[in-house]
């Protein structure tokens, strides 16, 4: 259980680089003073900010699914099933960001998040199963 969460941690991480890079190229391609940036209101001048709202997404649901693989993993309850969801959700956030980054197709993006959170409540349901045993 503990290697879909790093995976999840490097898609984390992948964004928010992603972030980063297009943030300082809107920066410098607009001569933004990085002081008017100090702020939230401030932020609400870029116009490029699909990867950040998609990295501010990677840090909410999934905060659930980093706990649900800690619990698993302490409880020694993993199973090839519970692997194989987190493995799932991981496949899903992952397709979930590509759409996001990339077309942003809303819809499209709007089934991965959906699919992924039926995979998260199925996770949480199938540790519970195994920690009831």
């Amino acid at each position: 259980m503990l290697w879909p969460m790093f995976a999840m941690a490097a898609l984390t991480f992948t964004v928010a680089t992603a972030m980063f890079r297009r943030r300082i190229r809107e920066i410098r391609a607009r001569r933004i003073p990085l002081r008017e940036l100090a702020t939230s209101r401030g932020r609400s001048m870029l116009e490029d900010v699909v990867a950040a709202d998609n990295y501010a997404n990677l840090l909410e649901m999934p905060v659930l699914f980093y706990a649900l693989c800690l619990v698993v993993a302490a409880s020694g309850t993993a199973s090839a099933l519970s692997v194989g969801l987190a493995w799932a959700y991981v496949a899903l956030r992952a397709l979930h960001s590509a759409i996001h980054l990339g077309s942003n197709h809303v819809f499209r993006r709007f089934q991965a998040f959906a699919a992924s959170c039926v995979v998260l409540v199925a996770c949480w349901l199938e540790a519970a199963y195994h920690l009831l045993q």
